[in-house]
């Protein structure tokens, strides 16, 4: 059974470029082990919400980068969740870690279902 890591969250500026924020889920895929598993995330968060922090769904509930649903789960990784990259981030490995078990895992469920 994998082991939840403790990465870090840091404020990150709303105003990122979208490669700042790819970057910086590289850093948080190493603490799960997971680097190698980078173009799988990416495709996931480029299909969800372009990378965007403030991705909000038609249905107005499903939000940010990992376009969770209601977008209030996230703040189960820090209260800033509405605008930082950095915790929107963590709070989508965990969920993936938990639904799927890595992101090429949920990714194989997205390419049949588009969703995860």
């Amino acid at each position: 059974m994998p082991v939840k890591p403790k990465p870090t969250t840091r404020w990150i500026p709303v105003s990122l470029p979208t490669s700042a924020v790819k970057r910086l889920a590289m850093s948080q895929l190493a603490a799960y082990g997971w680097t190698s598993q980078f173009g799988c995330l990416d495709y996931i968060y480029f299909h969800e919400s372009g990378w965007r922090w403030n991705a909000l769904n038609p249905d107005g509930i499903t939000y940010g980068i990992p376009q969770a649903n209601p977008g209030t789960k996230m703040a189960s990784a820090g209260a800033d969740w509405r605008t930082n990259p950095a915790t929107q981030i963590k709070w989508g490995l965990h969920y993936i870690l938990k639904a799927y078990g890595s992101p090429c895992q949920a990714q194989a469920f997205w390419v049949v279902h588009h969703w995860y």
